[in-house]
């Protein structure tokens, strides 16, 4: 795999343009017909070709975007970054502000399935945070040789103007080294398969990532007061997303575990997508015995997965109990998939135990913080001997000359 997305890098990043029209036609099916004859086609999709995706759509779809990307809009507002300034008792002024990145990239899949949430979860974040230039890129259908129509129409709602129509680990390549048609970026956002996970993680260190996402994944936390039914419709919720899925419920008895078992049996027959269900179930499902809630907590804070739910009497008590998990669903009127699409809050998680140490992306993930330092002639006077004093400890002769040519104690020979 690996052998195999460096040489796809390496093509672009020697031939580019070209490079990335050829690998449309050859992994994606794209052909002349469809796209025109010759290899000079335009990789940009034009702005008249997203509105007319958006205008595809049917009104109720319209207005369930539109209304979700006012909610994620909002609560992504509220995520402040504030500067912070100490004035230290010798007169010395220290800071921390924020600045927007310049220009990142997103990339939207659109091969087995295309995903309008996820281009409002990672281009609204980045609209708030103040990012200068956002471009998307999607992989083009083999019918239209465009990315997918419920692609563009959601980039078209959110705004944004520079789309090109590649996608897999070339598209990862465009965004992190340039081509003719396509400016570098500073970070690249977005799910993909496997050929773009491993993309960006060849490339992190020259671009900044959000993260290499694994299969998504569901604990559930439940009581004897949560139906078996609801449990079973949320794990099959995140089956339904990839052959990889992982599902766990944790219960109180065999009771409740039977019928789980019952429910997904019986929920399964009618699901379109049943075939990935269970093949997600049987790798990766599980029903497991917990003597109490505070003991299934213990086991999901150790396995930090990506989605929590609690369906337990007075959920929000356990909350300050949680210390590892992506994001949490509180009840069983908070199912996971409010928070996939609707509640405002981000769905690009922390996976594969990964919520030990980061987090859902946010406003700040399109910021970075910038310290700084301003001393006046005295306050550099009073601090002088001890900084001389760790600069000459660690050898750094310069260091202590900067400070004491400065206070008029050294030369310059």
């Amino acid at each position: 795999m690996t052998a195999t997305v460096t040489a796809i890098m390496d093509a672009v990043r020697q031939q580019g343009d070209s490079a990335l029209r050829d690998f449309s036609m050859r992994f994606d099916g794209v052909e002349e017909s469809v796209v025109g004859p010759g290899k000079d086609w335009p990789l940009r999709v034009p702005h008249e070709v997203m509105q007319a995706a958006w205008e595809t759509l049917d009104a109720a779809l319209k207005d369930a975007l539109v209304a979700a990307s006012r909610r994620i809009r909002a609560f992504h507002q509220a995520q402040t970054a504030s500067d912070v300034i100490y004035r230290g008792p010798d007169g010395e002024e220290l800071g921390i502000t924020w600045r927007s990145l310049r220009r990142i990239g997103v990339y939207a899949p659109g091969g087995r399935a295309a995903y309008p949430s996820t281009v409002l979860m990672d281009v609204i974040p980045a609209q708030v945070a103040g990012v200068d230039e956002i471009v998307l890129v999607s992989p083009p259908t083999k019918e239209t040789g465009l990315p997918h129509t419920l692609v563009l129409a959601a980039a078209y709602l959110t705004g944004i103007t520079e789309v090109y129509r590649v996608g897999g680990a070339q598209a990862i390549a465009a965004l992190t080294y340039g081509t003719q048609s396509i400016p570098p970026v500073d970070k690249i956002v977005g799910p993909g398969n496997i050929y773009v996970a491993t993309a960006k993680r060849l490339v992190m260190g020259s671009v900044g990532i959000d993260s290499i996402a694994g299969p998504s994944e569901v604990f559930i936390i439940a009581d004897s007061t949560a139906p078996a039914a609801l449990i079973a419709a949320d794990l099959l919720a995140q089956a339904e997303h990839d052959f990889e899925a992982g599902a766990v419920a944790i219960v109180p008895s065999t009771d409740l575990a039977d019928a789980v078992e019952a429910q997904l049996t019986r929920q399964l027959t009618d699901l379109p997508k049943r075939e990935i269900c269970e093949a997600a179930l049987e790798k990766w499902g599980a029903i497991v015995l917990a003597d109490s809630v505070s003991e299934a907590v213990e086991v999901a804070n150790r396995s930090a997965p990506e989605h929590l739910e609690l369906l337990v009497a007075n959920p929000e008590t356990w909350l300050p109990r949680i210390r590892t998990a992506g994001a949490v669903f509180l009840g069983v009127h908070s199912p996971e998939p409010v928070g996939d699409y609707y509640a405002g809050t981000n769905h690009v998680l922390p996976t594969h135990g990964s919520a030990r140490y980061a987090s859902g992306l946010g406003v700040h993930d399109f910021m970075r913080r910038m310290s700084y330092v301003s001393y006046e002639q005295d306050t550099l006077r009073r601090h002088a001997p001890h900084i001389m004093a760790l600069a000459a400890a660690e050898g750094l002769h310069a260091h202590a000359r900067s400070i004491a040519i400065r206070m008029d104690r050294g030369e310059i020979t």
